[in-house]
């Protein structure tokens, strides 16, 4: 064993970091969060739940959930009700319709820091929050905004709460904590209640602990939990079961309440409802590879050592072990795995306990002096590191053409200190941190800043409001067909965009007809003419593929929108 290498400080600084390279990874890791917030919004989900959370801003209507002209019953209120404050107090934007999800994110980071000390000690701390931060996923959740930022950092800041609860009996940690559990369920429903519950159960089970269950607290909790719960469970009943005559996909007399109670997750279990089923068992499993980079490896060394060690324990209890975040791990991944519908942001609120589980993990190999596993570790992040480099550099560079100077600039400096943190003689934890933290930082400040700004511009209703620049034209002269929408070019121009009949649409002379050309043949029979007309070659920027990046062979993956004036 290289005794030079163990020696690093730890008994002066008790972590595996110094604090100017913790202050440098947490500045450089806001920085790109920061970067995200003014990235134009993207289709579907993430334009169109900004597009609802405005219409509740502009028509000052909090109880109803509305999605075109559509009620809408799929989703809880909680993340639409959050955007729509940000509304109020910053205005209409892409950055205002983000700050709620960075802010339930630093939620989360701050919880998973505080449960990782709970558990394994202040040196596993840091790491924990770090491996939070700088996963794809996390960061992809911060600008692709739906509703899984507020999701997980609610999730997450309730199992530490509630862990408090266990290990202390307070009354203040159940309060927190079932507070925490009612956001979480007013964001996704029953989803939340069940992964939080999955991880206590294995956490009580392991230690034993049924005084904490068999006790009057858990009776305040329940109380504290319905009352956060109550404005959600109050805009069910109005929206939904106080209007039984209300066709709601297909049907009248819909209960909103049975449904986020009940019907909400057994559809989604069995598939009832959706276009496709998945039968894909291992689906989350490899879905984690990509989604969890670029820990994703690290991090299946933690999930495996750590079940080795409680299977060859016979999981009698230990002081220094946690059955928290393994045990939920398999329990939740198991069930979700069998669901009919499957999505891969539906494990995002699973990845701050993965953090955990891998902050733990890297500090039990260094307690116990694994080396050999600690340098194998490090090996892997050399690989997926240099892969993914060379792969961003080719984004960069060659998809979309060559960035800015000024932004080169960056990137390089950026590239250059990864580079030094590789050679640079470290403790191998402090490096497989530092390294990469500072990859994900690279990858991701550069898919902020030129990425993700010169691929949006494929969306149509993107270059719709360059067209209505350029030729000003109001939003309110734009038509589109019945059950066709554009959610960025409602979002961005702060208008009802006017829907009409196909068979109605001869009738509006010198409005201008915003129709894609899958919904050409709808009034290729109506006899309509235009005087001007304007192409407008899109994509669908959420289903990237090879042929789309090669900038040779694009013009043959895109489609077509059109934007026509009615002649008058």
């Amino acid at each position: 064993m290289n005794t030079e290498i163990f020696l690093f400080n730890i008994s002066v600084m008790d972590q595996f970091l110094s604090k100017p390279i913790t202050y440098l990874l947490y500045t450089l890791l806001a920085l790109v969060y920061i970067s995200g917030l003014f990235i134009v919004l993207m289709e579907n989900d993430s334009a169109q739940h900004a597009t609802m959370a405005m219409h509740m801003y502009l028509e000052n209507d909090f109880t109803n959930l509305i999605k075109g002209v559509n009620d809408y019953l799929d989703k809880p209120h909680m993340h639409f009700w959050l955007a729509a404050l940000s509304f109020k107090i910053f205005g209409v934007s892409h950055w205002a319709y983000r700050i709620p999800a960075l802010l339930f994110t630093i939620l989360g980071a701050y919880s998973c820091f505080q449960l990782a000390k709970t558990f394994y000690g202040k040196k596993s701390a840091h790491l924990a929050s770090l491996i939070f931060l700088s996963a794809q996923a996390v960061i992809l959740s911060n600008h692709d905004v739906r509703t899984d930022a507020v999701l997980t950092g609610a999730s997450i800041f309730s199992i530490w709460q509630l862990v408090l609860y266990v290990k202390n009996n307070t009354i203040k940690s159940i309060i927190l904590g079932c507070i925490g559990l009612g956001i979480a369920f007013s964001t996704k429903g029953q989803l939340a209640v069940f992964m939080i519950g999955s991880y206590l159960l294995c956490h009580i089970l392991y230690t034993r602990k049924w005084s904490a269950v068999l006790n009057w607290k858990v009776i305040l909790g329940l109380i504290v939990f319905l009352i956060t719960c109550s404005p959600l469970f109050y805009a069910y009943y109005m929206q939904f079961d106080a209007h039984p005559e209300k066709v709601i996909n297909g049907q009248t007399g819909v209960s909103g309440i049975k449904f986020i109670l009940w019907d909400q997750s057994f559809n989604r279990l069995t598939g009832t409802g959706f276009a496709g089923n998945n039968t894909d068992y291992f689906f989350f499993f490899h879905t984690l590879l990509w989604a969890f980079l670029p820990w994703a490896i690290l991090a299946y060394f933690g999930i495996f050592g750590r079940s080795y060690q409680f299977i060859k324990n016979k999981f009698k209890y230990k002081n220094n072990l946690e059955f928290l975040t393994v045990g939920g791990f398999w329990l939740i991944m198991i069930i979700i795995n069998t669901s009919k519908s499957k999505l891969p942001h539906y494990m995002n609120s699973m990845f701050p306990l993965v953090a955990v589980l891998l902050a733990g993990y890297l500090a039990y190999l260094f307690d116990h002096h694994k080396t050999k596993i600690l340098k194998i570790m490090l090996t892997v992040q050399y690989f997926i590191i240099g892969i993914g480099s060379i792969l961003a550099i080719i984004l960069l560079t060659q998809v979309f053409g060559v960035p800015s100077t000024l932004l080169s600039v960056i990137y390089i400096l950026l590239l250059a200190l990864l580079i030094y943190f590789i050679y640079k003689k470290q403790h191998p934890i402090s490096k497989i941190m530092t390294i990469s933290v500072l990859f994900s930082v690279f990858l991701n400040f550069g898919l902020n800043t030129t990425f993700y700004r010169k691929l949006l511009k494929y969306q149509a209703g993107i270059e719709v409001l360059d067209l209505m620049k350029k030729h000003d034209i109001e939003a309110e002269d734009i038509i589109m067909i019945d059950n066709s929408y554009s959610w960025p070019l409602i979002f961005y121009t702060q208008t009802e965009i006017a829907h009409v009949a196909p068979s109605n649409i001869e009738n509006q002379k010198g409005k201008w007809l915003f129709i894609y050309d899958r919904d050409r043949s709808q009034i290729s029979d109506q006899n309509i003419e235009w005087q001007q007309e304007y192409e407008i070659p899109y994509y669908r920027v959420t289903m990237l593929s090879l042929p789309f990046l090669n900038p040779k062979t694009r013009a043959q993956t895109l489609k077509k929108a059109y934007l026509l004036k009615i002649t008058e």
